[in-house]
Order: C-alpha cells, then structure tokens, then sequence
C-alpha cells in the first residue's frame, strides 16, 4: 500500500489516521493478462490504483468492433469513473494488457474519504480534474492533429507503450487502422 500512501500523500495533506482509516478496507488484487476488470452493463463499484502494470480503456461499438480509448499505467487511478459516479451501468470494458498489480478502492472506502478525511473532497476533486484535463486534451488533439502528431506524443503519454501494447489496439487509440500505423512507424523511421 505504501505506493498508493505516496500518491495520496502527493496530492492532499492527510495525517496517519486518516490515512490508516482510508485505507483499512482496500486490498490487493492481481489480474492476468487480459483479465477484465470492469465490463458494461455492470455499475463500476471500485476504483483501482495500478501498483504495476499497464490497463487499457475501451469500447465496443454497435458492430462488435473494440476500440482503445485510454491507457492507465502504474501509479495511476483508473474506473468507469460515469459509471462509478453515477451508479449507472458502465460502458467501457478496462482490460489487464499485462499482469497487473492493483489496490482496490471499493465504493465505500471512496465514500468515507469523502465523508472523513478533511482534505477528503480535494483528492477526489484532483483526481477528477487530472482525467478530465487528460480526456479533454486527448478530444482537442483527435479533432486538431494529424496521425502523425499523434503517434509522435502516445509516447510522452504512455511510456514505453509501444513495448508493452498491441499494435492495433495503439492505432487505436490513434484513431488509424494498424496498416496506417505500420507505414507512420516506417516514415517516422526513415526521417530519424
């Protein structure tokens, strides 16, 4: 738990109480490769801080067509957060692309965060505001780059991801078939 310590501790004033209290009902867990953490149609009841190890965000459209919309790496948090929020039946499947190592934070546990800690709505509030500048900032770069701008930053934002994530699912993410990607690498390559 000292990893997830260290990073609420980063973001909130909190003394050991708090912090013994906050985390008396977390635990530990460990997904295979390509175990599902959270699937639609069930209400996300936890939040998970990843230890070690790499979860990928995604969404199946209306075809059965799976597409990447986010990466979580280690030391991060990562939920259906709407759906968790809300208590609505998630619609994004978070998937283990490696053996990952978490803590869970159950619903109650976020729940008497808030009710308990004094600085307990301006971790919940960081959080928040961490996700939505990245999904906004994720939005305006989709609509205002080019591919090729794209796969140039998907590595400022996920470290070493082309070693640790599937090709298609990173052209994904880019929004490009796996063919585009294959020829950006080749010209990005070539111009080195």
């Amino acid at each position: 738990m000292k990893q997830l310590e260290l990073a609420i501790r980063q973001m909130i004033a909190i003394s050991d109480e708090e912090m013994t209290g906050l985390l008396k009902d977390c635990y530990h867990k460990t997904f295979k490769k390509k175990a599902l953490l959270s699937v639609p149609d069930r209400v996300a009841n936890e939040i998970f801080f990843i230890k070690r190890g790499i979860i990928r965000v995604m969404i199946t459209d209306v075809n059965g067509v799976e597409h990447t919309t986010h990466f979580a790496l280690e030391n991060q948090f990562i939920a259906d957060y709407s759906s968790f929020l809300q208590k609505t039946p998630a619609q994004y499947s978070l998937q283990a692309l490696e053996e990952t190592e978490t803590i869970v934070l159950p619903r109650p546990v976020i729940e008497w965060g808030y009710q308990n800690l004094k600085e307990g709505d301006k971790l919940g509030r960081l959080i928040a505001e961490y996700y939505f500048i990245y999904l906004d900032t994720r939005i305006i770069n989709l609509y205002s780059q080019t591919a090729r701008m794209r796969y140039g930053h998907i590595t400022q934002i996920f470290p070493n991801i082309h070693n640790r994530a599937p090709q298609h699912m990173i052209a994904s993410y880019i929004g490009i078939t796996p063919v585009h990607l294959s020829r950006l690498k080749k010209a990005v390559s070539a111009t080195i």
